[in-house]
């Protein structure tokens, strides 16, 4: 996570879309739209939320045929596919799982039910987890605090609470992938710059020591095969969270020209000394580089590598700063490598009250985070903090303070939990997208206001995810080429369906 300063990118971008949406003309559909339940029959499921909050993750039954006159369709075809999906979720971090532990048992086991099961839940699929502390940790640490690689060992905190969290969700999902990141390496292995090898003892910055590399890849690896020994599998690790940030409360400045020697040079031959079939993600950052001199196109230089780009399967984006757009550039220079969004926080920066953010962040995030990256190319989408409590946390000093979780917890009870929007644009997704879903082909309206995205379900089932921003309702027919219904979708609202042929 970015230390959280009011950040005039992501201010800007939420301002012109909520400018943007409050001057729309009225859209197509300008019938009057019955958002009453239908009669439940199961060929079409349905879910609609709205950024007033009338219809939150709202289910309804559609039914085939009937179709209207409207201007506005959407036809998918299932003959053109395009990258395999992989999964949605949301970062278990040291807070989410203190959080976690806080409820009783039951309630516990009913929420992760709720959020992680494939059936009866929302089918959350992918997760993140930090390997050693985040800044949405109890306390700072690494896995091997005391000086020399001999030394490693899983933490204390994450034996007691991530272990058991995480085996509670696998209990529950068994097919969960889960994605670990560094934000620290050891304060051992840190030297103040490349030029001046002075050790550097904090957890904020520094450079990590080029006479450390192979034992930091050894760290890697053993962290790997000690989450394994808790029938824990890892399915992919970033090399560093954020590494253009200096500023986080635990955090390391690391440049692609060291990303690239270090996975070329040390990480990717001690995953395959050792077996580790985890995929290596780069970068893990946000869209713009941080306008840092000399950073842009950071996986692409890595790419370059040829000894990094046998061993990097893709790289990871964070929407602080940038556009998705960007994302374009990376897939049409390297079609084969995989791209992944890892994280995006929300909190009190982007309105003055919750109600607000509420609104501005459930369009903005499902325009930019999930739609923007998922037809460039995304295979997976992880938002930040599954659970935070009532006040933010718990977090750590010099980290984000005003965050909030996808969903809140009340510190009151550990029981009262708020819904963000967050959690809904998650679901929206992992509810009706399952792993292994091919996006295919959509086309209709080219509109701003209306933007959506198509899958073939390994099942054979239809998933589609249609977000309306405009200030009107929208009357539409959608047809997959040999069935066709009609659907309404309220204003400023995200809007799901799945179903066979």
């Amino acid at each position: 996570m970015k230390k959280y300063q009011w950040n005039p990118t992501v201010f800007l971008a939420a301002t012109i879309i909520c400018f943007f949406m409050a001057g729309c003309q009225k859209g197509s559909g300008s019938e009057k739209i019955d958002h009453t339940p239908q009669e439940e029959n199961g060929e079409i499921k349905s879910y609609i939320t709205s950024a007033d909050k009338k219809y939150l993750f709202r289910e309804k039954d559609l039914s085939f045929g009937n179709t209207k006159s409207y201007i506005s369709n959407i036809t998918i075809d299932p003959s053109e596919k395009y990258q395999q999906m992989e999964g949605f979720g949301a970062a278990v971090t040291g807070s989410t799982c203190y959080n976690l532990l806080q409820m009783t048992k039951s309630d516990r086991s009913e929420f992760l039910k709720k959020i992680f099961d494939p059936n009866d839940g929302m089918g959350y699929g992918y997760i993140r987890i930090s390997i050693g502390c985040s800044d949405f940790s109890l306390d700072e640490y690494t896995c091997c605090d005391t000086r020399g690689i001999e030394n490693f060992d899983l933490p204390e905190y994450d034996k007691r609470d991530l272990v058991p969290i995480l085996k509670e969700i696998l209990e529950i999902n068994p097919s969960v992938k889960i994605m670990g990141s560094p934000w620290t390496c050891p304060r051992w292995m840190k030297v103040k710059s490349l030029t001046d090898l002075t050790e550097y003892d904090s957890w904020t910055g520094g450079r990590l020591n080029p006479a450390y590399y192979g034992d930091y890849a050894e760290y890697f690896v053993k962290w790997i095969k000690t989450m394994q020994a808790q029938d824990i599998p890892i399915t992919s690790i970033t090399v560093q969270n954020e590494p253009l940030n200096r500023g986080n409360s635990a955090s390391l400045y690391m440049t692609w020209e060291e990303e690239a020697t270090f996975i070329g040079k040390y990480l990717g031959p001690a995953f395959e000394k050792n077996g580790i079939t985890a995929k290596i993600i780069t970068y893990d950052h946000n869209f713009n580089f941080d306008d840092i001199n000399g950073q842009n196109d950071y996986p692409l230089n890595i790419y370059a590598d040829p000894d990094a780009v046998k061993y990097a399967s893709g790289s990871a984006w964070h929407a602080y700063g940038g556009s998705p757009s960007v994302l374009d550039h990376i897939h049409d220079k390297y079609p084969g490598k995989e791209i992944y969004f890892t994280e995006m926080s929300i909190g009190e920066w982007s309105a003055p009250s919750k109600d607000e953010c509420f609104k501005s962040d459930l369009i903005w995030n499902m325009e930019n985070c999930f739609l923007g990256t998922i037809k460039r190319y995304c295979r997976a989408v992880i938002m930040w903090n599954l659970l935070l409590d009532s006040d933010h946390g718990p977090n750590r000093p010099g980290g984000c303070n005003t965050c909030y979780g996808c969903i809140d917890i009340s510190k009151n009870d550990y029981k009262t939990v708020t819904m963000n929007s967050h959690y809904y644009n998650i679901s929206h997704f992992s509810k009706v997208v399952k792993p292994g879903a091919r996006r295919i082909k959509s086309s209709g309206p080219s509109s701003q206001d209306l933007q959506y995205v198509a899958f073939l379900n390994p099942d054979g089932s239809y998933a589609l995810v249609i977000l309306n921003k405009s200030d009107n309702d929208t009357a539409i027919n959608i047809s997959d080429g040999t069935k066709t219904f009609p659907t309404s979708l309220p204003a400023k609202s995200v809007n799901s369906y799945r179903w066979k042929d």
